[in-house]
C-alpha cells in the first residue's frame, strides 16, 4: 500500500517471497506432469477459473513487488559503479591522448628537428602555430597557418555548425598529414594544440548557453549535441541535466507557499514542475544520447536527487501541517497529486514513486493516526451522553437520505458518520499501500467503541473497579433498561456486521476499475478482498465480547440476589422430599423468570433487530447456554448434592429434571436451542441420576414418563406468557401411576 515500523516494513516482502515459493513449488518437483496439471486446470468451474486468475494476479503483483525492491536494494551501488567507470573510460582517453603527443615530439627529435627560436615570431606564437622564413611554403602549410584564425572567426560569430564541420576538416587533414608526413612534426603538433585549445573554447561556450534560464529547448538540444560532437560526452550529459535543474529551478521562483495558500495547488504546481523538467530531461536524454548505460544511470540518480528534494519541499510546506492538524484528505490529496505526476515517468523507465513514499509515508500515517483518535474521542464524547435509545439518522445528515437507512443511539451514529467520512479520505491511501494499516486502526477504534459499550452495562461498574483500582476510565451513560442494553447490542452488531464492512469495500477495486460498493453492481462474495472478510471477521468476534458480557450480567442477576445469596442452589431441591407437602409441580422460579426475561428480549430484539433475527437468535441462545453452563460447572452445587448430609431424593430429582425439561422445551420452541445448551443439560441430569443413584434407588422407578414433563412444561409456557389452554383441564400428579415399567430405555438422557 515509516510509521509503520521496520518490522511492517520487512514483514510483507518477506511474505510475498515465501508466497511466490510456494506458488512455485509445484513446478519445481521433479514429478510434476503438464498434462495433468492443465487437465485438472480445464475441467474446474468459473467460480475456480475466478478464484485461479485471482491468484495468478496475485503472484504477478508480488514477484512484480520483488523484483523491484531488489533492484532498488541493489541500485545506488550499480550507479556509482557505472560512474566510476565512466570517468575511468574518460581519464584513460585522456592518457592516450598524453601519450600520443609525447610520442610525436619525440618522434620529431629523433629526427634531428630544429627550430630556431629567432625564426618564430610573436605572432605565430600568439596563433599557437610557426611560420618559416622560407617563402616556398605548400598550399597545406599555408592552410595549417591561416586554419587557427578561421576558427577564431567562427567562434566569434558563434556559428556552431559551421565551426563543428570545420574542427571535423581539421582533424581529417591532420589524420592525413600524419600519415603522409606532408607536414613537419612541430607543424602538425601546433595544429593539434590549436584545435584542441579552441575546441575546449567553444566547449565552454556551448555550457554557459545552455544553463541560462532564457535557451529555449531547440537550443539546449542543439547545444548538447554540438557539445557532445566535441567528443566530451560525460560533460554535455551532465550539462543537459544541470541547465533543466536551472531552469525549473528558475520557474520555482514564483511559488512562494504560505500558511494561508491550499496545500494540493501548491503541491500540484510544483510537482508541475518538477516531474515536467525530469520528463523533459529523461527525453533530451535519450533523443541525444539513446540507452547507454552510462547516461541512463546518471539521468537515475540525477532523477532521484530531484525528487527527494521535491519530497522535502512538499512535506515542509504542505503535509507537515495537514498531518499536524489530522487533516487526513488534505495530506492523502497532496501526496496523491505528487505520485499521480510521478507514475507518468514509470512509462519512460523512471519509477520513482518509491522515493516519494519514503518521505510521504510516514507523514500521512501520522494524519492516519490523528484522524482515527480523533474519531475515537467525538465517539467516547457522545457516549458519555447517550441515552441509548434506537432512532434513524438525523434529519439533514449526509446519510439520512440514502437507501441505508438504520436504526441506532446517537453515539453510534456520530461513529458510523465518521467513519463513513473516513473511508471517503483514504482512497489514495492505497497507492500508497495504506490500506491494510487503515483498516487495522479502524478495528482498534471499533475495539475501543465496543469496550465503551461495555463500560454501558451496569453490572460493568463494580467489576472495573475491581479489575482497575485507581485508574482514570471515561464516563459513559449508563444502559440501565433491557432495551437499553439490547440497543448497544444493535449498535456493535450493525456495525460489525454491515456498515464498517460496506464502508470499507472502498478501499478495494474489481478488475475493471469499479469500485466494489457501487449500488449499480451485485454484490459479489467472491470478488471480495480476503483481508477485509478476514477483518469482518475480527470485528465480529469484538462483538462476542460485549455480547458474552450482557450475558454474563444477566445470568448473574438471575442466579443471585443483591446480597449475593443464589437462587440457585442445592436446597431448593434436597428440601422439596422434607417439606411432607403435596408439591403443585411447576418448573423452579429461576427458571420461570429466565423464561420471562427471554421472552421480553425476543419482543424488544424483533424491533430492534430487523433483518438481523438470526443475531437476536444467538444472544437468546448465548444467555440460556450461560445459565445452563453455569450451573453445571457449579462445583459447591454439586458438591452439595453428591456429599452433603442429605441426599437428593426422589421429588427433588423429579423437579431438576423438570427443570431441565423445562429449559429444553422454551429454547426449542424459541428456536435457539443449541448443541452447548444440550449437551449442558444432558451433563446436569446424568450427574442428578448418579447422585440419586448412588443413595441405592433406581432413579428410573422415581420419574413420570416423558409426556408427563411435557404436558407440565407446555402449560407453564402457556400461563407464563399470559396464555390460556384449549380446555380448562388441569394437569394431575401422575405419582400413583408411576412404574419402572413406564419409562423407557430413551430416558438415558443423551438421546433428547
Amino acid at each position: 500500500m515509516a510509521a509503520k515500523t521496520a518490522r511492517s516494513k520487512a514483514t510483507p516482502t518477506k511474505e510475498n517471497g515465501v508466497r511466490v515459493e510456494e506458488g512455485l513449488s509445484l513446478f519445481k518437483s521433479d514429478k510434476f506432469d503438464a498434462d495433468a496439471y492443465v487437465q485438472s486446470k480445464c475441467s474446474i468451474n468459473e467460480k475456480d477459473i475466478k478464484q485461479l486468475c485471482s491468484y495468478l494476479l496475485d503472484l504477478k503483483r508480488a514477484s512484480a513487488e520483488e523484483m523491484r525492491r531488489s533492484v532498488y536494494a541493489n541500485y545506488p551501488a550499480f550507479i556509482r559503479t557505472s560512474k566510476e567507470i565512466s570517468d575511468l573510460e574518460g581519464e584513460l582517453s585522456s592518457i592516450r591522448n598524453l601519450l600520443s603527443t609525447q610520442a610525436t615530439l619525440i618522434h620529431g627529435l629523433a629526427d634531428g628537428v630544429k627550430i630556431d627560436d629567432d625564426k618564430v615570431s610573436d605572432e605565430s606564437l600568439a596563433n599557437g602555430l610557426l611560420n618559416f622564413e622560407d617563402n616556398d611554403l605548400s598550399d597545406l602549410e599555408k592552410w595549417a597557418a591561416e586554419f587557427p584564425d578561421h576558427l577564431d572567426a567562427l567562434l566569434a560569430e558563434r556559428r556552431v555548425d559551421e565551426a563543428l564541420a570545420a574542427f571535423d576538416e581539421g582533424e581529417i587533414l591532420v589524420s592525413q598529414a600524419n600519415e603522409k608526413q606532408t607536414l613537419g612534426p612541430s607543424v602538425l603538433s601546433s595544429l593539434q594544440f590549436a584545435i584542441s585549445e579552441r575546441k575546449q573554447k567553444l566547449a565552454d561556450q556551448l555550457a554557459r548557453a545552455a544553463c541560462q534560464p532564457s535557451t529555449r529547448g531547440g537550443e539546449l538540444r542543439s547545444a548538447i549535441a554540438a557539445l557532445k560532437r566535441l567528443g566530451d560526452g560525460p560533460r554535455a550529459h551532465t550539462v543537459l541535466l544541470d541547465a533543466h535543474f536551472q531552469r525549473y529551478q528558475y520557474n520555482m521562483q514564483s511559488l512562494r507557499p504560505s500558511s494561508t495558500s491550499y496545500g494540493g495547488a501548491y503541491t500540484a504546481a510544483l510537482s508541475q514542475l518538477v516531474f515536467s523538467a525530469i520528463s523533459q530531461a529523461s527525453s533530451d536524454s535519450l533523443g541525444i544520447f539513446g540507452k547507454e548505460p552510462a547516461y541512463s544511470s546518471e539521468l537515475v540518480t540525477w532523477a532521484t536527487k530531484q525528487t527527494e528534494a521535491f519530497s522535502l519541499l512538499v512535506k515542509r510546506h504542505a503535509l507537515a501541517s495537514s498531518a499536524a492538524a489530522g487533516g487526513l484528505r488534505a495530506a492523502a490529496e497532496c501526496a496523491q497529486i505528487a505520485l499521480g505526476h510521478c507514475s507518468l515517468l514509470e512509462a519512460r523507465g523512471l519509477s520513482l514513486c518509491p522515493v516519494l513514499l519514503k518521505h510521504f509515508k510516514p507523514i500521512v500515517e501520522q494524519a492516519l493516526e490523528a484522524n482515527l483518535k480523533r474519531i475515537e474521542e467525538n465517539t467516547a464524547a457522545m457516549a458519555a451522553a447517550d441515552d441509548w435509545v434506537l432512532t434513524y439518522p438525523p434529519a439533514g445528515s449526509r446519510h439520512a437520505s440514502t437507501a441505508f437507512q438504520n436504526k441506532l443511539t446517537s453515539s453510534a451514529h456520530r461513529f458510523n458518520l465518521m467513519v463513513q467520512d473516513f473511508f471517503e479520505d483514504v482512497g489514495p491511501l492505497l497507492s500508497m499501500q495504506l490500506g491494510s494499516k487503515a483498516l487495522e486502526g479502524l478495528f482498534r477504534v471499533f475495539n475501543s467503541y465496543v469496550d465503551v459499550l461495555i463500560r454501558a452495562l451496569p453490572g460493568s461498574i463494580e467489576e472495573e473497579e475491581a479489575n482497575f483500582e485507581g485508574s482514570c476510565s471515561k464516563i459513559v451513560q449508563m444502559a440501565e433498561t433491557e432495551a437499553n442494553q439490547l440497543a448497544l447490542l444493535a449498535n456493535a452488531s450493525l456495525l460489525a456486521d454491515e456498515l464498517l464492512p460496506r464502508a470499507a469495500m472502498k478501499l478495494s477495486l474489481d478488475q475493471t476499475g469499479h469500485r466494489t460498493d457501487d449500488p449499480r453492481r451485485p454484490s459479489d462474495r467472491q470478488n471480495r478482498n480476503p483481508e477485509q472478510r478476514e477483518w469482518k471477521r475480527r470485528l465480529l468476534s469484538t462483538v462476542d465480547k460485549l455480547k458474552d458480557a450482557f450475558c454474563r450480567q444477566h445470568a448473574l442477576d438471575l442466579i443471585f440476589t443483591e446480597e449475593g445469596d443464589s437462587h440457585l442452589s442445592a436446597d431448593m431441591y434436597i428440601n422439596i422430599d422434607g417439606n411432607g407437602e403435596d408439591v403443585d409441580w411447576f418448573p423452579s422460579l429461576i427458571f420461570q423468570e429466565l423464561f420471562a426475561k427471554l421472552n421480553r428480549m425476543a419482543s424488544l430484539a424483533a424491533d430492534m433487530f430487523v433483518g438481523r433475527e438470526r443475531f437476536a437468535t444467538s444472544l437468546l441462545m448465548r444467555l440460556t447456554e450461560t445459565v445452563i453452563l453455569w450451573l453445571s460447572g457449579d462445583q459447591s452445587f454439586w458438591d452439595e448434592i453428591e456429599e452433603g448430609p442429605r441426599p437428593l431424593g426422589p421429588l427433588g430429582l423429579r423437579q431438576l429434571y423438570l427443570d431441565m425439561k423445562f429449559v429444553m422445551c422454551f429454547a426449542s420452541q424459541g428456536r435457539y436451542l443449541s448443541r452447548n445448551l444440550h449437551r449442558g443439560t444432558n451433563e446436569i441430569i446424568s450427574k442428578a441420576l448418579a447422585a440419586f443413584t448412588a443413595t441405592g434407588m433406581d432413579p428410573y422407578s422415581e420419574l413420570p414418563e416423558d409426556d408427563w414433563f411435557n404436558d407440565i412444561c407446555v402449560d407453564a409456557m402457556e400461563r407464563l406468557s399470559g396464555k390460556t389452554k384449549g380446555n380448562n383441564g388441569e394437569v394431575n400428579s401422575p405419582t400413583a401411576s408411576v412404574s419402572a415399567q413406564s419409562v423407557s430405555s430413551a430416558r438415558s438422557h443423551g438421546s433428547y
